[in-house]
């Protein structure tokens, strides 16, 4: 059901969130941090929106991911329901939900034997983490100190809220196929003025292109 994003070091090559420099500093640092508390790797899947995250990294068995990915254990996995149901945290051995598949079960297999699962933010915008040990369950401390990085990944990757009516209106043009002098006259402006609308939803958007921009919007039900 979900697809990862590119590794965390470089996720401003390919990820749909509204990021600035300093955010994805935040984003790549906390990473980092997670990675560090999760011997046996983590799931995050960011702002879960429409049944799928706008940021996806995982750092788990390759092996496991591959046969997670190939029998859509996302949406049978009693975590991602956890998650979805609950805000809060708690470890994988206090989940009591049904397992018909044996997901928890196959993933021990994997080194996945012991693990928490963070959830934060609005059902319409959730965040859902994972985090494995292979050894022994994580302590208080270590999930408290996971719940602070989950809160700083999901408000370092917020995505915009909206777009002006000017902002929007020159994006559908685009989206339309006109050529920036064409929308520029159907908006009875002129064509720097037009150009001046598309910079500041680029900037809105932490876009680097009018392309990605137009992306964004779309992934982001703006348009």
């Amino acid at each position: 059901m979900w697809r990862d994003n590119e590794p965390y070091e470089h996720l401003e090559r390919n990820q749909v969130t509204n990021t600035t420099d300093h955010d994805q500093t935040s984003l790549s640092a906390n990473f980092d941090a997670l990675g560090r508390i999760s011997p046996c790797g983590f799931s995050a899947g960011l702002h879960i929106r429409f049944a799928s995250p706008m940021i996806y990294v995982r750092t788990y068995d390759e092996a496991w991911t591959k046969l997670y990915d190939e029998n859509a254990y996302a949406l049978r996995d009693p975590l991602v329901f956890w998650g979805l149901g609950v805000k809060g945290h708690t470890r994988w051995s206090a989940i009591k939900l049904p397992d018909p598949f044996n997901i928890l079960g196959q993933a021990q297999t994997f080194g996945l034997r012991y693990g928490a699962v963070i959830s934060y933010g609005p059902i319409t915008s959730r965040s859902i983490v994972g985090m494995a040990h292979h050894e022994r369950e994580f302590t208080d401390d270590e999930i408290v100190a996971a719940v602070k990085i989950v809160q700083n990944l999901h408000l370092a990757a917020e995505p915009p809220t909206a777009l002006t009516r000017a902002q929007i209106e020159a994006l559908r043009l685009l989206a339309d196929g006109d050529r920036h002098a064409a929308a520029a006259a159907k908006l009875g402006i002129s064509e720097s003025a037009f150009k001046a609308r598309l910079q500041s939803a680029r900037v809105r958007l932490g876009a680097r292109t009018t392309a990605q921009a137009l992306k964004k919007a779309r992934e982001y039900q703006l348009l």
